[in-house]
């Protein structure tokens, strides 16, 4: 069984940071001429998710420099690390601000909106159309990579959350632009700022709401999640296949990246094995591990004759 078709995720992000840059100017004009909450929010929200864009390429950069010296396993943990740094900063610096500025304005007693609503109402039809843009890239490679199974399980259990974080990034944009296209132009019919207050508001929970999902996302991978059932099943397939192994006594994965998996292995061997002829079954199991997954990067086998297997927590079920 082959894995699914590799999503291209530096494609995504290039693709949401350009047209987050692009939309945030454009709100900030905006808000600057009408002076609503709600699409200062807004903007505040695009120019997060342009650094957020900003921070994941340069998570996706480090990931790839080698220091062995250093780091002898790898640095493919800084894709997670500053996809963690993505969720804070959309919690804080999106959700919290539009949270701040609608409180603002209600205490400010709700005075009323002034400028013309038109020219943020068009910005943000326009902003609509580039984030639906955005999230139709995200989308289509997010399809790519999950083939056949369920939305959320792929959104959450993939171990890549690169495209997951656009993802939703632009949904959280997509909602949050009709949220600020209904509380403006409820402000403009009613004349009162409080629907735009109101909406910033909201906008500010949707926000805060999406990041605190992607950071406990974003941390579970950063502790060190294991594979996933169904590649642990194939693995223990392709090792047990191989000649001269009866059994692996103990399991132990971590991904150290989204494709960087280190895996150690007790296994019991057939009785009576000279040392070279461990050492070429040994061998045999890395060569075939690897071709059917190339993800697992380091792989540590040890010999294991007389293992107690109720000792091991990794192999017993959940």
């Amino acid at each position: 069984m082959k894995s699914h078709s590799k999503s291209d995720a530096h494609k995504v992000v290039i693709a949401a940071l350009l047209g987050n840059l692009g939309i945030a100017v454009a709100k900030f004009v905006a808000a600057w001429l009408s002076g609503s909450t709600a699409i200062l929010a807004e903007g505040v929200h695009s120019l997060a998710d342009t650094g957020n864009q900003g921070l994941l390429l340069i998570g996706m950069s480090l990931a790839k420099q080698a220091m062995p010296s250093r780091y002898p396993l790898g640095r493919e943990k800084e894709s997670y690390f500053w996809a963690f740094i993505v969720a804070l900063l959309l919690f804080f610096v999106g959700g919290v601000f539009a949270v701040y500025e609608g409180v603002h304005k209600l205490l400010a007693n709700g005075e009323e909106a002034h400028g013309s609503p038109w020219i943020p109402l068009g910005v943000l039809g326009v902003s609509l159309l580039m984030e639906g843009g955005s999230f139709l890239v995200a989308s289509k490679e997010f399809n790519k990579s999950r083939g056949k199974a369920g939305f959320f399980e792929s959104l959450f259990r993939g171990k890549d959350p690169t495209i997951p974080v656009v993802l939703l990034e632009d949904t959280a944009a997509v909602f949050g632009l009709c949220i600020a296209f209904a509380a403006i132009g409820v402000s403009a019919l009613t004349h009162s700022a409080v629907p735009d207050a109101i909406g910033s508001i909201v906008i500010g929970v949707l926000l805060c709401g999406v990041g605190i999902v992607l950071a406990r996302y974003t941390r579970s991978l950063l502790l060190g999640e294991g594979v996933t059932p169904e590649v642990r099943e194939r693995t223990l397939n392709v090792i047990e296949a191989t000649p001269g192994v009866l059994k692996v006594t103990q399991f132990l994965s971590m991904h150290l990246g989204p494709e960087a998996v280190i895996l150690a292995l007790k296994v019991r061997f057939r009785p009576q094995m000279v040392l070279e002829e461990l050492e070429t079954v040994i061998d045999d199991i890395e060569v075939r591990v690897r071709a059917e997954m190339p993800e697992m990067k380091k792989i540590f086998v040890e010999p294991d004759s007389n293992y107690d297997i109720e000792q091991d927590a990794a192999l017993k079920s959940p």
